[in-house]
C-alpha cells in the first residue's frame, strides 16, 4: 500500500495525498476528508522517517529520563505523551538508568531518528548531553542546569518555596532539632535542596547543627541508612525533612524497625509528592513539585522553540513553584509540649 494506490481510490493526486498526510493546512477540506477516509479504510500507515526526509520534519521530541521504575518519572511521562498526542507528535523515550554509557547511546538513537526536540529530565550527565548536542542546533529543554544559550530551555524549580514552608510548618508545632536528608550531592537539584533548607532554618532563628544533614541517594535504602545514622546520634532529631519522598518512606520504614511512632515520636516531610505519598500509612507530608506540570512544560518549551524563527539567544527559562501537602506525617514536638506544661 502506497500513497498512489491512495491518490487513485480517492481520485486526487499523490501531492494532495502528501501534503494531507503531512497535515498541510493548504488543502481543500473536502479533499483531505476524501483522502484521509480512504487512508482508513485502507489501513494505512505512512512511514514517518521517510516523512521525515521530505519535509525535513520528524514530529517526533525525544525523552530522556534517569529511572522508568522510579515513582517520580511516570507521571511526567505520561502527561509529556498526552500533550504531545495532542500537539500530533510522538515521543521517543529512554532512560539512562545514572549510566553515561546508556546516555550517549540514548544521545545517538534520537540522532538516527531525527527528533525535533530533547527534554532532559535525568536530574544529573546533563553535561555530556549537552556536548554532544550543542552544535545540532537541537532544542533542549533542561530541569534547573540550562545554560544560557540559543536552543536550550530551562526549567528552574523554585525549591525554595516549598522548603520554607516545610520548615515553618515544623517549627510551629515547636520542632527545633530537625534533621535534613539531602539526595546525592554530586547532583545540582540536591544541594540546592540542601542550602534552601539551611537558608529557611536561619529565617527562623536555628542555626542547623551540622550532624543533622546527612546525606542520602534519593532510595528507600538510602533514607533507611541515612536515618540510622541520625537515629544514632546522643540527641537524635524530632523532625526529619527529606530531599524526596522515596527517602521519607525510606526514614518511615527504619522509624518503624527501631520502634519510633511517626509522626507521634518523629514528624516526617518528603519532597516530590509523588502518588503513592498519600497513601501510605499515615500519609505522608511533602512539598509538592508537579511532575505533571513538569512533563507539560517541558514538552511546550520545546514546541515554542521549534515554532519560534529566531531562537532566544540566552535561552529560555521557565519557572515551577513547590508548595507544602499537609497530611499526617508531622505532629506537635512532644518533648517541647511536656515541658510547655510543667512550666
Amino acid at each position: 500500500m502506497n500513497i498512489r494506490e491512495i491518490a487513485k481510490r480517492a481520485r486526487v493526486s499523490t501531492a494532495t495525498v502528501s501534503r494531507t498526510i503531512n497535515r498541510i493546512p493548504t488543502v481543500q477540506p473536502q479533499l483531505a476528508k476524501r483522502v484521509w477516509r480512504v487512508v482508513e479504510d485502507l489501513g494505512y500507515f505512512p512511514n514517518t522517517q521517510a516523512r521525515a526526509l521530505v519535509s525535513g520534519r520528524s514530529r517526533i521530541f525525544g525523552l530522556i529520563v534517569s529511572e522508568i521504575t522510579n515513582p517520580f518519572f511516570p507521571e511526567i511521562v505520561h502527561v509529556f505523551e498526552d500533550t504531545a498526542v495532542h500537539h500530533d507528535y510522538e515521543i521517543l523515550l529512554t532512560s539512562t538508568v545514572h549510566d553515561p554509557v546508556r546516555m550517549k547511546l540514548a544521545v545517538r538513537r534520537m540522532l538516527e531518528h531525527r527528533v525535533e526536540g530533547v527534554a532532559v529530565m535525568t536530574f544529573g550527565m546533563e553535561e555530556s548531553l549537552l556536548d554532544d548536542l550543542k552544535l545540532r542546533k537541537i532544542p533542549l529543554v533542561f530541569v534547573d542546569v540550562g545554560p544560557p544559550r540559543p536552543y536550550v530551555s530551562n526549567i528552574r524549580i523554585d525549591y525554595l518555596h516549598g522548603i520554607r514552608q516545610a520548615v515553618q510548618h515544623l517549627a510551629a508545632l515547636r520542632h527545633e532539632r530537625i534533621g535534613f536528608i539531602t539526595g546525592p550531592l554530586a547532583l545540582r537539584s540536591a544541594t540546592t535542596r540542601r542550602e534552601a533548607f539551611v537558608q529557611s532554618m536561619n529565617e527562623i532563628g536555628i542555626t542547623v547543627d551540622p550532624q543533622l544533614i546527612v546525606e542520602g541517594n534519593h532510595t528507600l535504602e538510602g533514607g533507611e541508612a541515612a536515618f540510622g545514622k541520625l537515629a544514632r546520634l546522643p540527641s537524635r532529631p524530632t523532625a526529619v525533612l527529606c530531599s524526596n519522598d522515596m527517602t521519607a518512606m525510606g526514614v518511615m520504614r527504619k522509624s518503624y524497625a527501631e520502634k519510633i511512632v511517626v509522626p507521634q515520636d518523629l514528624s516526617v516531610i518528603g519532597f516530590d509528592n509523588i502518588r503513592i505519598s498519600q497513601y501510605i500509612l499515615p500519609p505522608l507530608t511533602t512539598v509538592e513539585m508537579s511532575q505533571a506540570e513538569l512533563g507539560r512544560m517541558a514538552f511546550l518549551a520545546l514546541l515554542n522553540d521549534v515554532q519560534r524563527e529566531t531562537p532566544n539567544r540566552a535561552g529560555t527559562e521557565y519557572v515551577l513553584k513547590t508548595s507544602l501537602v499537609l497530611r499526617e506525617s508531622t505532629a506537635l514536638n512532644k518533648r517541647a509540649a511536656t515541658r510547655a506544661e510543667r512550666i
